[in-house]
């Protein structure tokens, strides 16, 4: 793999990542703009996260049946179509059916992840993970950030009108630049389907890295699917654009990532789990200071989700490699599996935390951070005790 090609993937991984993460910024303008209530306009993010985790269970697995450049490609240009349809909805149902279609086919990172841990040496998987999922991050923070000011100089449809173009431009680019290849396997499509089903019952490691991920994302997503609530709310009286400004603080996550690729290579999986859940619990409580509002609210969740985003997004490299690791020629169907349960976790996590804050207020979302968290770290206990002893 060139230099050239390491990036240029990465940045793929960036544009598809954005299109689950850029409705975040947008939904008090989409509520404006349908003229209905805030907590009806986040179920358009609950949406992309419901069709990428469909997405992931239905076609990741095709990565190991379909040669990357057709399917990369393809999903890339759909994944255009289903942003221009959203851009023109008159509506809420037809954008939450559009959204649900673009997470569906925008599942285009946890295909690339496992293309690229086969293109490079077994000990160099953990910074080539890193830096794919650096590109992830990046376009997540810049998604948050580009279409918060897109929508508030060109109201809530230029961003998915944007998105839908730098799709089209991807597909194009992809397809020119990715080699051929051949398949890992002629197995059915049925089968191919259902074996992420098998796998997760036959492989201990990948149910373990499943909950985790399931688990933290869904912290992660609680606060970010509601975050917006609080900012554009009687506390803090902001714009959309805060969103996007609040996530670009944490650009530091892209530095973060391939770092904890590189210890991930040394070290194991293992020691960076603990220290993310750790940190993932004591950004909740950072976090439940932002609910007071002024300055110092600010500043707490400023740290806190750097604290937050670091955490999960270093915990989510830790988990690919313990997953990778289980098999050289199944690796899409080993990440079916697990990013089925990190995306539906997410949208679990984005939904309760949306009805926490309706609920309890943003203390309420902070106090469901912490409980999702606590769920894995009390696993990783007992895994670690169950070494220590054997």
């Amino acid at each position: 793999m060139t230099r050239e090609m390491r990036w240029l993937l990465a940045l793929a991984c960036g544009v598809a990542v954005g299109n689950v993460y850029f409705p975040q910024a947008v939904t008090p303008l989409v509520a404006a703009g349908l003229r209905i209530s805030a907590d009806q306009a986040a179920v358009v993010i609950t949406a992309a996260q419901i069709g990428y985790a469909c997405g992931i269970f239905l076609l990741v697995p095709l990565g190991d049946r379909v040669p990357y450049r057709p399917l990369i490609a393809t999903l890339f240009a759909v994944t255009g179509l289903g942003l221009a349809v959203a851009g023109f909805a008159p509506s809420l149902g037809p954008l939450f059916a559009a959204g649900v279609a673009v997470g569906l086919s925008t599942v285009i990172a946890p295909i690339i992840g496992p293309m690229v841990a086969g293109m490079v040496a077994p000990e160099q998987r953990g910074a080539a993970s890193g830096t794919m999922l650096a590109g992830s991050i990046g376009g997540m923070l810049l998604a948050r950030t580009v279409s918060g000011v897109l929508g508030e100089w060109l109201g809530w449809r230029a961003p998915y009108l944007v998105a839908s173009g730098l799709a089209v431009v991807m597909a194009v680019a992809l397809w020119r630049a990715l080699p051929g290849g051949e398949p890992h396997t002629r197995q059915s499509i049925p089968d191919l389907l259902l074996e992420p089903l098998r796998l997760l019952r036959s492989e201990p490691e990948l149910r373990r890295s499943c909950l985790y991920q399931a688990t933290v994302f869904g912290a992660f997503s609680a606060v970010w699917g509601s975050v917006a609530l609080l900012l554009t709310g009687p506390v803090y009286g902001f714009g959309a654009q805060s969103v996007g400004l609040l996530a670009l603080v944490n650009v530091v996550t892209m530095v973060a990532t391939p770092v904890a690729g590189r210890i991930v290579d040394r070290r194991g999986s293992d020691p960076v789990n603990l220290v993310c859940m750790l940190a993932v619990i004591g950004s909740a409580a950072v976090l439940a200071a932002g609910g007071s509002g002024g300055v110092g609210g600010l500043v707490a969740l400023v740290l806190g989700t750097l604290v937050l985003d670091v955490a999960m997004q270093c915990g989510m490299v830790a988990n690919s490699i313990r997953m990778y690791a289980l098999s050289d020629t199944r690796r899409g169907r080993l990440n079916t599996a697990y990013m089925t349960c990190a995306y539906v976790g997410g949208a679990v996590g984005s939904w309760l935390g949306v009805r926490a804050h309706v609920l309890f207020g943003w203390r309420g979302v902070c106090a469901l951070v912490a409980l999702m968290t606590f769920v894995a770290l009390a696993r990783h206990l007992v895994a670690i005790r169950q070494r220590v002893n054997a």
